[in-house]
């Protein structure tokens, strides 16, 4: 098995306008989809971000406080999982709760460094 990660992408919650009624209904979504990565022992670790970006860059290290209002879309967060490969990781990928909103998954496989 290898680890992958899938990387959510899209707008804060925030900028949409939802509803109390549609957050809590979105969070049941996401939760439901959690639970079901843990039952069947494949999902390692996950967080949501907060919308607060800080970017740094440029030789000088110039620091600069971006709101998520001034991007098209944000990384809103991450599960790590194991899976055989990029199609397994694809089809768990099908059960993500925000397609409806223009969200999308970026899978990316993680290196595995020998010491």
């Amino acid at each position: 098995m290898k680890q992958f990660m899938m990387i959510f992408i899209g707008e804060d919650y925030a900028d949409l306008g939802l509803s109390p009624e549609e957050m809590q209904n979105r969070m049941e979504k996401w939760f439901a989809w959690s639970q079901k990565m843990d039952a069947a022992g494949i999902k390692h670790e996950g967080e949501a971000l907060t919308s607060k970006i800080r970017r740094i860059s440029g030789v000088e290290r110039t620091a600069k406080d971006i709101a998520s209002t001034e991007l098209k879309e944000i990384v809103g967060g991450y599960y790590t999982v194991s899976a055989k490969d990029f199609d397994a990781v694809e089809e768990i990928a099908k059960d993500f709760p925000d397609y409806d909103l223009g969200s999308f998954v970026e899978i990316r496989e993680i290196m595995v460094f020998d010491h």
